[in-house]
């Protein structure tokens, strides 16, 4: 799951947030108190200022743009969070607080599937009283039209693609928008009887498969409201909320959806009379307006400036959670870049890096997180401490007699030229690189950095041909897990068959077949303990090859307003506030 980043420089970062932890007085937002209704991480503790009464504006602060307010082209966290509102699926994550929303529960369907043909065949049946915002019925020919949009890459690019790799792992599909049939449903993996019945055919066993259909990509799209790249700007909704204007960069509008029927949600309560996005592209400015109380929730989820929390935790810590995430900050290597075709180049970036200096760009342990030693983030079963460049040895200083050695094993002994994108609209993914940049010239390495615009990303380094053209041979960027287990993190990451020629994640291009077997090999498996053995050597593997370096376990300090209702920290969100579940006092 793609996420952004959001800090600034600041010189001892952790030790600075790490005594206002120690020593701020509660603020506004209510007592540090064990289960008080709010206060200091009452939204990690539990549900903070439980609530039922519906009213008020709910308002959402953001820096960054949606990738995409299409269901299916989505893979930024807080958009796959913020859909809720207005896009259903089969069945969704329960609105429950920490690991207990990882729980996979009904949503349009009546039950979770009912699993045969040696668990290839997944079948759903609708619900009643589920409609479109135009009032009419919900139907299986929907969700089938719905999923099958992501088969149109060259119209609907950027989502995750496991439900073409797990229905059509051939390719054979073309999408509806070149589909031959009739009625545009063409598909053979999904089937639709009648109008409540959907049946899935996988071409072979997934045990991970209904959370793929939990995702955004499984959202129903209704045919004649499909308008292909443009449905970004005006999705048809399914859920409690709809759009009721849009202005791209500047702000999102959802009123209520007066045909939706609390009967026919289970999960979703509906709290707010409308909902809010402002986007602003200064970042102080963002937390300045949080803690006057203009704003209710930073929408990216990725934690205050350094000047932001300071003021918070001094002033206001009874507004502030501090939540660990399930996200991974690191660098890709563009393995199609030369030098970055030898191991021994790559890991002399490695031993090279200076890890602390990068950490504390994030906001140090405290605010931005833990070393990284390798890619798996400890929620995903198969994660361990495997360290294979002694980056906590070391104290995750530089190794510029190891980096030396290897830039002679490279043909390098003099050191060599690169370039490394970063977000420019997310500072911290810039002040990162600058780290990195300054580090990596004590080992005779000179790095450019290459801000890009968040929004033009997938264009970017998305595209391994833009990647090779411009000669990019580092991507720094961060990634959360799709789903809680190693599929869900590392596949779209590592697995040499989801490389895309367009909204492409797997940055190094890193087909092994040792490491495709290996998720072949988990997939199979029944026992998630038993796939987590798998995927600990898959991991062990990527951490050899050196195609990727992690440098931070996130955790962040995020801003609660007091008039919010509701709040509580979802495991199924990657740490993020439920957003469907969030209510205001009026």
């Amino acid at each position: 799951m793609k996420q952004l980043s959001r800090s600034r420089r600041i010189a001892g970062a952790a030790a600075v947030v790490g005594a206002l932890l120690a020593t701020a007085a509660c603020g506004g937002g209510g007592s540090d108190d064990e289960g008080s209704g709010a206060g200091f991480n009452a939204a990690v503790k539990g549900v903070a200022t439980k609530s039922a009464k519906k009213g008020g504006t709910l308002k959402f602060v953001n820096k960054q743009e949606f990738d995409s307010l299409d269901p299916q082209r989505q893979y930024y966290g807080f958009a796959w969070d913020f859909s809720r509102f207005y896009a259903r699926q089969l069945i969704s994550y329960a609105p429950k607080p920490g690991n207990a929303a990882n729980e996979l529960v009904p949503d349009l369907a009546t039950s979770t599937a009912k699993i045969s043909n040696g668990g290839k065949t997944y079948t759903y049946t609708l619900r009643d009283g589920i409609t479109w915002e135009d009032g009419s019925p919900i139907t299986a020919q929907d969700v089938k039209y719905g999923i099958e949009r992501i088969w149109a890459k060259d119209v609907v690019s950027g989502g995750p693609g496991y439900l073409r790799q797990v229905l059509d792992p051939k390719g054979e599909y073309k999408g509806p928008y070149k589909d031959k049939s009739k009625d545009k449903l063409g598909l053979k993996g999904i089937q639709t009887p009648d109008a409540k019945t959907v049946v899935f055919n996988l071409a072979k066993p997934n045990g991970d498969f209904e959370q793929m259909l939990a995702m955004p990509t499984g959202s129903p799209v209704k045919a004649d409201k499909d308008t292909g790249a443009k449905y970004t700007n005006r999705p048809f909704s399914s859920g409690p909320y709809k759009v009721q204007s849009y202005t791209p960069g500047k702000s999102l509008s959802l009123v209520r959806n007066t045909a939706w029927k609390k009967a026919s949600d289970p999960i979703r309560p509906a709290l707010p009379d409308k909902i809010t996005v402002t986007f602003n592209s200064n970042l102080e400015a963002i937390d300045r307006l949080l803690i006057k109380g203009d704003y209710d929730v930073f929408l990216s989820a990725t934690g205050m400036t350094p000047s932001g929390r300071n003021d918070a935790l001094k002033q206001h810590k009874g507004n502030v959670d501090n939540i660990t995430t399930s996200f991974v900050r690191y660098v890709d290597f563009t393995t199609k870049v030369k030098p970055f075709d030898n191991i021994h180049c790559r890991k002399a970036v490695v031993y090279g890096t200076d890890y602390k200096s990068l950490q504390t760009t994030r906001g140090g342990p405290q605010a931005g997180g833990d070393l990284a030693t390798n890619m798996l983030p400890k929620s995903v079963k198969g994660a361990d401490n495997y360290d294979p460049y002694g980056v906590l040895k070391r104290g995750g200083k530089a190794d510029p007699a190891k980096a030396k050695d290897e830039l002679k094993q490279c043909g390098k002994p003099n050191g060599f030229s690169t370039s490394i994108v970063a977000r420019n609209d997310q500072p911290a993914e810039v002040d990162a690189a600058e780290a990195l940049q300054a580090s990596l010239k004590k080992v005779g390495i000179t790095l450019n950095v290459e801000p890009i615009q968040g929004s033009t990303s997938a264009s970017i380094t998305g595209s391994p041909a833009v990647m090779k053209k411009r000669g990019y041979g580092l991507s720094m960027t961060g990634w959360g897990p799709d789903f809680p287990t190693g599929q869900g993190f590392s596949q779209p990451l590592i697995d040499g068959r989801f490389i895309e020629q367009t909204g492409n994640y797997n940055v190094s291009e890193t087909n092994d077949p040792e490491i495709n077997k290996y998720f072949d090999d988990a997939l199979k498996e029944t026992d998630p303990n038993k796939a987590g053995e798998i995927y600990q050597k898959m991991n062990h593997k990527v951490s050899d090859l050196a195609v990727q370096m992690p440098f931070i376990y996130e955790k962040n300090i995020t801003w609660r307003s007091s008039r919010l209702t509701n709040a509580f920290s979802s495991a199924a969100y990657n740490g993020r506030y439920d957003y469907s579940q969030l209510g205001v006092v009026k």
